[in-house]
């Protein structure tokens, strides 16, 4: 068997030599007693975290330098320091597995990894050893969740998370050996003992964890099953894509007839010239631009799919040529996948290729029907192409007004109970978003758990009211965070927040906001399917 030492002075003379070799070092550790990281002879080798909780928490302890006994041992007070330790290993498992649940564990899928928790225990130890009398929380939750793991984190909202997770973790309450870390009790830091004790306790852990452990509700597991499958499927989609762009005759006469009917479904462009006539830009009425905005950009994208599927009828009957654009078009809808070239003009959506035409033609109604019969008494925030644009119109509203600046204005939120209720004085009635991860009860008027196996409800009617900053009351709320999509993740924008990020809706609630943070409960403007 090659020795570590032979390897080293074979990288520079005998690449490949030493590249075997060191595969077959490795292979001569059994699993269980791998080291995680090695520091000889100028070579530093780390290895990716195992899969599930139990095995992650067991990993953690054979990490440098919680893996070394003579460290692990030296601590001014060896109770609190091992507690934490393992609060922070169970902390790095909990925000590692997330990652499985998609979108309702973390908006993006970070890259936590060794690195972040070994400076963290250094840091832990550095800190209990100078303050021995009593423990700093807030510097070392700063340090752990803003600096070391959330130096990772882009996201405004993933960011909130990783904060309101560790809190959790690093408490005065881990100290208490009935503490527990889930409701059912089946997760807490063990009794003080070495480190062999914490990774026997690990081993008694459920194979298979539970979704409370992450503050999930059970729910998450079929959000998580669903994922799953789904990206089975997309991946089976794509390796047929290639073979799907051929000259079948069968192929063609289908696509063809798909083009005929999205050409028959999607209504011809609006009368810009009608709706600049009964909707002129008026300064104590913003909503008109609002309206004549969103009418050209529809325009557009109504334009550019009938023009495209045209031209892919010319190409397919070969009176055209085939460009690139319009290839990637044809493999596109033969998967009932978006065009990507419909995609660069289009409202964000995650929709099948027939859902996203019946969104499309839903949209083009409600904007017809606010064309032909005025402004609407309910608006439909999933309706519009930029909804930032529709809240900023609501605010400018209420500033002109009452002549306040309306950069020093936000918006408040009042749950409807009358959905037939006049349309209001000031500010708008808003109706379709989804709610994830919770649900609306409208007999405790507040949030409340979701029911089993349902994974989405229908939002409230919900009145937006502008007000002065200084006057919204975040008490006794849930912020809701409200997305365009399902995925939540979108490009970082220059406010700091995701692209796929409309803003925060103040929920009534009875729970702590920190459960529902956990819950990755958010409003959504658009399903899926």
């Amino acid at each position: 068997m090659p020795t570590l030492e032979k390897i080293c002075e074979d990288i520079d003379g005998d690449p490949r030599s030493a590249h075997r070799d060191f595969r077959l070092w490795l292979t001569s550790y059994p699993s269980d007693a791998f080291p995680v990281s090695i520091l000889q002879n100028g070579i530093k080798m780390t290895r990716e975290a195992k899969k599930g909780l139990q095995s992650n928490l067991q990993d953690t302890y054979n990490v440098d330098p919680i893996s070394d006994p003579s460290w692990f041992g030296t601590s001014s007070d060896p109770k609190k320091f091992r507690k934490l330790i393992f609060g922070l290993a169970f902390f790095h498992a909990v925000i590692q597995e997330r990652r499985l649940y998609g979108p309702l564990g973390w908006n993006i899928r970070y890259e936590f990894n060794e690195t972040d928790l070994r400076i963290c225990v250094r840091q832990l130890k550095i800190f209990l050893d100078q303050y021995p009398d009593k423990t700093p929380f807030d510097a070392l939750r700063y340090l752990t969740a803003e600096c070391n793991y959330g130096g990772r984190v882009t996201d405004a909202n993933d960011r909130i998370l990783i904060i309101t997770l560790l809190n959790d973790y690093y408490t005065e309450r881990i100290f208490q050996d009935d503490y527990k870390f889930s409701p059912s009790g089946t997760y807490f830091a063990p009794p003080h003992g070495e480190a062999e004790s914490y990774i026997e306790y690990a081993k008694t852990l459920p194979l298979f964890t539970m979704p409370e452990v992450f503050g999930f509700h059970e729910n998450a597991d079929i959000t998580k099953s669903l994922n799953d499958t789904n990206a089975l499927l997309d991946s089976l989609m794509l390796t047929r894509g290639g073979a799907a762009a051929g000259g079948d005759d069968d192929a063609d006469a289908m696509i063809v007839n798909l083009a005929n009917t999205i050409l028959k479904d999607v209504p011809d462009t609006f009368d810009m010239e009608y709706a600049r006539k009964h909707y002129d830009t008026d300064y104590m009425q913003s909503m008109n631009s609002v309206l004549t905005q969103e009418l050209e950009k529809f325009n557009i994208l109504i334009n550019l799919i009938k023009s495209s599927l045209r031209e892919l009828k010319k190409a397919i009957a070969g009176e055209a040529l085939l460009s690139p654009q319009l290839e990637a078009a044809l493999v596109s809808m033969q998967l009932n996948m978006i065009p990507d070239i419909w995609k660069a003009r289009s409202f964000n959506s995650l929709k099948p290729l027939g859902s996203y035409i019946k969104d499309l033609k839903s949209r083009l109604e409600f904007f017809n029907d606010w064309l032909y019969q005025g402004i609407p008494r309910v608006f439909y925030i999933n309706k519009f192409f930029f909804a930032h644009g529709f809240l900023t119109g609501a605010r400018q509203n209420y500033a002109r007004k009452y002549k306040i600046p309306i950069d020093t204005m936000d918006l408040d939120y009042k749950v409807i109970a009358d959905e037939e209720a006049p349309a209001p004085e000031d500010g708008v009635y808003v109706k379709g978003m989804f709610m994830e991860g919770f649900k609306w009860d409208p007999n405790a008027f507040c949030l409340a758990e979701s029911d089993p196996k349902i994974l989405f409800t229908q939002c409230p009617m919900i009145h937006f009211i502008p007000l002065k900053a200084v006057d919204k009351n975040n008490e006794g709320v849930y912020e809701a965070p409200l997305y365009l999509t399902m995925d939540r993740r979108g490009i970082l924008a220059t406010t700091g927040h995701s692209t796929n990020f409309v803003g925060y809706i103040n929920m009534p609630t009875d729970k702590n906001p920190s459960h529902w943070i956990k819950r990755g409960a958010a409003l959504l403007c658009a399903l899926n399917d």
